[in-house]
């Protein structure tokens, strides 16, 4: 299908469907989903979720404490927000049911730059997914069960077609009103129509936004008179009446009320006869017009606690239904949010060293988080993350702990996602010479940032410290042992002899025997032995050798048995791996010929060189951040 051929069938799909009044109840009689509210819509486009039983995955079940979840396809993208999903899902769900919500502003509270605008849009984008039904040609989407009396015709549709009285809650608009008066009563000539919702068409999606005292009124939101049609008609003609208010469009559908408490009191007081009565005043002395839809608000939260410290706002505290759109406290949903940004960019294409991403998150997720007591940041950091810090850190706490002692408005303060990107565009940025991004430009530009800021001084040196305690000295680690790694494959045969020669000492030394090295017939007796254990062990820390030596023997001559008597490799033993490692480089002079840029003093040099380079771009590196994470990395070396 060729693109003109898809947006053509695009819009043969949304047509209007004409039919008549008695038609249309026939197929209520057969298909609730032509009577269906706003709500029930929301729902059916949102779909089924998919259940996730955590108790079998080791993070998501520290996360969620073995619960099972609920994940919905249709906010897939929205990472680490499942709580805020499930609350509003949960107020579609009731509002559904015709519950209490049914009746309540749908109130995303959350900072800024938190993900409310774009969940907004994402509703607003599901409703348009499900057709609804309504009078053809009315300015407000009525329903064609407004047309009659719930009262008087209430039961004769219920016994007739099957429909439930509490789907005739509205009211007849003044446009039908006239309609119906000139048709002389006979209901049968209204016609109805199926419609789909249109963000771009207006129809029965709307949004508001707020104005000041001196320019916006509740028109804004009701609609007012067309002084242009007063020649035709008088003032409180329906006819006059331009139905462009926010509530007349979204009839049916939902409206978007943007920073809602920015507004003036008075433009907010038809959204409470909307949602508790299910019509509205408009300007002029016309009957009311019917608004059966969602409303859909959200602010930062300065503006809603000055809102609710209010006591004249007392109408509206119980009439909102507040749904916390807090940042992400978990890195690798961060991360996420990271690379979804980008995927939506030309930096996309762009090389990213490993480790830029997460450095960033961590600082996110750390300036958002609050200080535990007698505990690490950094580890509640990482507990907020599935991570198991018990052998790792005695201190750390339980996720369940760390958020008790925190509150419920942690994640509501600290740096914003559109921070977080815009410190991402500069580091892509920050070399003339290359679009591409690596963790020690990103070090430099987060100082700046924090400097140009102007923060407050605990926060600012709240910050610093983060970077100077936590990323840096983890950073030079990492890039150790990246760096380590490129290195090692270069250098397997030393790491083996080390390993060899390691199991043979211990092993003698175990049996209380003297060894005689075959090469160079040096006798070793079992001081001289443990000595040279000690040489490998200490670098790494080893607090126990004696048990280390035993589990390392015992597992090298299992090993053997399936390795026709040989030794396994040095890396299949993961911690005698890292204790080699350890021994290898603890002395960065071993390093320099290969890592570094100079001027090589052999060709044997300059081929592990270019090996050890082609090793680190294998890893996801350019060769111009591998020099310049090599050369940080040695200087920050030297410096220790």
């Amino acid at each position: 299908m060729s693109i003109f051929d898809h947006v053509q069938h695009r819009y043969q799909r949304t047509r209007q469907e004409e039919m008549s009044l008695q038609e249309y109840l026939e197929l209520c009689r057969t298909d609730p989903k032509a009577y269906a509210s706003a709500s029930e819509r929301m729902l059916e486009a949102i779909g089924e979720p998919r259940t996730i039983d955590t108790a079998k995955d080791p993070a998501l079940s520290r996360i969620f404490s073995n619960k099972i979840i609920r994940r919905y396809p249709a906010f897939e993208e929205f990472y680490g927000m499942e709580d805020a999903i499930e609350q509003m899902v949960s107020y579609f769900r009731h509002a559904a049911q015709g519950l209490e919500e049914r009746k309540q502003v749908l109130y995303l509270l959350g900072p800024v730059g938190g993900g409310k605008s774009s969940l907004a849009e994402r509703l607003k984008a599901l409703i348009e997914q499900i057709p609804f039904y309504a009078v053809k040609d009315s300015p407000v989407y009525e329903s064609p069960l407004g047309l009659f009396s719930a009262e008087e015709d209430g039961e004769v549709l219920e016994k007739e077609y099957g429909i439930p009285k509490r789907y005739m809650r509205s009211v007849m608009s003044p446009w039908a009103a006239k309609r119906l008066k000139e048709y002389g009563g006979d209901i049968s000539k209204f016609r109805v129509v199926k419609l789909y919702p249109s963000r771009l068409n207006q129809v029965a999606v709307s949004k508001t936004e707020p104005g000041d005292d001196n320019n916006q009124d509740i028109s804004a939101l009701v609609g007012k008179v067309d002084i242009r049609k007063l020649e035709m008609y008088s003032q409180d003609d329906p006819d006059a009446y331009s139905f462009s208010g926010g509530l007349c469009k979204a009839n049916q559908g939902l409206m978007e009320f943007v920073e809602m408490f920015k507004a003036p009191l008075k433009v907010l007081h038809p959204l409470l006869t909307a949602t508790q009565e299910g019509n509205y005043n408009p300007t002029e002395g016309m009957g009311a017009i019917p608004f059966d839809g969602v409303l859909l608000a959200h602010s930062n939260e300065s503006e809603w606690q000055q809102f609710r410290n209010n006591r004249n706002n007392e109408a509206f505290l119980d009439r909102v239904y507040i749904v916390k759109v807090p940042y992400s406290l978990r890195v690798s949903e961060e991360m996420k949010i990271y690379e979804k940004l980008l995927e939506h960019s030309s930096l996309d294409e762009s090389p990213c060293a490993p480790d830029t991403l997460r450095m960033l998150a961590q600082f996110s997720v750390l300036s958002r988080l609050k200080e535990p007591e007698n505990s690490s940041i950094y580890s509640k950091m990482r507990i907020y993350d599935g991570e198991n810090l018990k052998d790792t850190d005695p201190r750390a706490k339980s996720i369940q702990e760390y958020r008790d002692n925190a509150g419920v408005d942690e994640g509501m303060s600290g740096l914003s996602t559109r921070f977080a990107f815009k410190i991402l565009s500069r580091v892509f940025n920050f070399d003339s010479t290359e679009v591409a991004a690596n963790p020690v430009h990103l070090l430099y530009v987060l100082e700046q940032s924090i400097e140009q800021e102007q923060l407050p001084r605990d926060v600012h040196d709240r910050y610093l410290r983060f970077i100077k305690e936590f990323l840096a000295p983890r950073y030079v680690e990492f890039i150790g042992k990246e760096i380590q790694t490129a290195y090692l494959e270069s250098y397997s045969e030393y790491g083996q002899n080390i390993f060899d020669r390691y199991v043979t000492y211990a092993d003698f030394w175990i049996q209380d025997q003297e060894y005689r090295d075959p090469e160079t017939g040096e006798l070793f007796d079992r001081q001289s032995l443990n000595d040279e254990l000690e040489k490998i062990e200490k670098p790494a820390g080893i607090s126990n050798p004696k048990d280390f030596r035993h589990e390392v023997v015992n597992f090298v001559l299992r090993a053997r048995a399936q390795h026709n008597g040989h030794n396994p490799s040095w890396q299949s033993y993961e911690k005698l791996k890292g204790v080699i490692e350890h021994k290898m480089f603890a002395n960065t002079e071993e390093l320099l010929p290969v890592i570094s840029f100079n001027a090589k003093a052999s060709s044997s040099d300059a081929r592990k060189h270019e090996d050890f380079v082609n090793r680190m771009q294998a890893r996801g590196y350019t060769e111009k951040q591998v020099r310049l994470l090599s050369e940080w990395y040695l200087r920050v070396r030297k410096s220790q």
